[in-house]
């Protein structure tokens, strides 16, 4: 049994569902999402709240009931809050701008990079050494920031780079004479 699979998703005020077929439609104050399941689950809106239950008792239909109730449940967080994540960059000389939508990067290297944001994800830099990203997306918001962090990974000696902030980087001794 999913014991993740057995909750059902509360919808807040203001936010609405409604599933045709295998596909799932989530209306809230940010925007709209939807997500297509296999024939493995069914999903039923029930006052005010999304079910979703296994069509057997295979392993790959267990599977699927806890991994799409928790898609259900990050559709219904995207519409009514979002998804933000946070970029420190940390070393010398390193830091971030934005130009209009594209994100200028100083890293070091021997051109500044330049980052166009794809469409539904919105890069700012409050401070040269922050960055935010944030969307109604989960996946888009973190790829955008995994596509920014490895321009310049955090390296394990003095701990320059481009990290998530909170991320904890082990540190490294240096050489010795």
């Amino acid at each position: 049994m999913s014991r993740i699979g057995k909750k059902a998703v509360d919808l807040p005020s203001g936010v609405s569902a409604s599933v045709s077929g295998q596909t799932i439609e989530v209306k809230g104050p940010k925007g709209t999402r939807n997500f297509s399941a296999t024939d493995d689950v069914t999903m039923t809106v029930e006052d005010n709240s999304v079910k979703i239950t296994p069509r057997g008792s295979s392993k790959r239909a267990r599977q699927q009931w806890g991994m799409s109730r928790t898609m259900v449940a990050n559709l219904v967080t995207g519409v009514t809050a979002g998804f933000k994540k946070e970029l420190e960059i940390t070393g010398v000389g390193y830091r971030a701008a934005m130009n209009g939508n594209v994100l200028k990067l100083n890293l070091g290297l021997s051109h500044d990079v330049e980052y166009i944001a794809p469409d539904g994800v919105t890069v700012t830099a409050p401070k040269p050494t922050i960055i935010e990203v944030e969307g109604i997306d989960e996946q888009a918001v973190g790829q955008v920031a995994a596509d920014i962090r490895a321009w310049r990974k955090p390296e394990p000696y003095k701990g320059k780079g481009i990290r998530y902030k909170g991320e904890f980087i082990f540190r490294k001794e240096g050489k010795k004479k």
